[in-house]
């Protein structure tokens, strides 16, 4: 139960870290654009309440959620556009209260969890682990759109291990989204941890070979920067055509940034 409780422990770190990014920002600061097309801040916000909210009812009532989502399945309605249409009905400062709210909610669900247990999600099953994981990584991706609007530094923690693990982990869905099979080429992912050790994945040895900063990969799977303005080293083809469509997320293949449309990152 340690790493299960370590890793709930990230998730309030890594939602605490833009709490206080966005703590006293007022209503226009909160309306302000990010860098995801046609979302402010508001709704970056809407859209981590509405699916924390989720997140903790897959937790405590399953079958609800099923329910839910299969009944969003049968009428073609979109949570991620529900949820943003919720926060835009209320004052932009009421949603950041319903955030800090769901979130609160979801972290008193998850602590009794059996971190391998079975949760119902928008698409199969995952552990709790996964779970758990995956709202880190939304938490630091979202959260990264907010600092772009504002112009603040990046969240660069021990937190971002989760969010390369899942980018590492999600590389199949990457290449399904993209309707190419998935090659057996093996690739090896190193990065630069923030405490100067290094994070590794994949068989030593493998000719195609993902390296650089930790933060700089992150912003890469989650489509957040460009693969031209990151200081990652790529080698061999399949390292290549892979990088140009990580993808982190659930959904639809995503946008990403456009080349130079944020500075370099080391």
């Amino acid at each position: 139960m340690s790493a299960f409780g370590d890793l709930i422990d990230d998730l309030v770190g890594e939602t605490q870290a833009l709490d206080d990014v966005v703590a006293d920002l007022d209503e226009a600061a909160l309306d302000l654009p990010t860098p995801a097309e046609g979302w402010s801040i508001r709704d970056q916000l809407s859209h981590l309440a509405g699916f924390d909210e989720a997140a903790r009812t897959a937790v405590v009532a399953p079958d609800e959620f099923v329910a839910d989502f299969d009944r969003r399945l049968a009428e073609g309605d979109d949570p991620i556009a529900a949820y943003t249409v919720q926060g835009r009905a209320m004052a932009a400062p009421a949603v950041r209260e319903w955030w800090r709210r769901a979130r609160s909610e979801l972290v008193e669900a998850l602590r009794p969890l059996d971190p391998k247990a079975r949760v119902p999600w928008y698409g199969p099953p995952m552990s709790a682990m996964s779970h758990v994981s995956a709202r880190v990584m939304e938490a630091w991706a979202h959260g990264q759109d907010v600092r772009d609007a504002l112009g603040v530094a990046p969240s660069v923690s021990h937190r971002l291990r989760h969010v390369a693990h899942i980018g590492v982990g999600a590389r199949p869905f990457s290449y399904a989204l993209n309707d190419i099979e998935l090659p057996d080429t093996p690739i090896r992912v190193e990065l630069s941890a923030p405490d100067g050790t290094i994070w590794t994945w994949g068989a030593e040895g493998a000719d195609d070979i993902v390296s650089g900063d930790a933060l700089a990969f992150c912003l890469v799977v989650t489509q957040r920067r460009h693969r031209d303005d990151v200081a990652l080293t790529v080698v061999g083809p399949e390292a290549t055509r892979w990088i140009s469509i990580a993808q982190a997320f659930a959904g639809a293949p995503g946008g990403g940034r456009h080349p130079g449309q944020f500075p370099a990152t080391p």
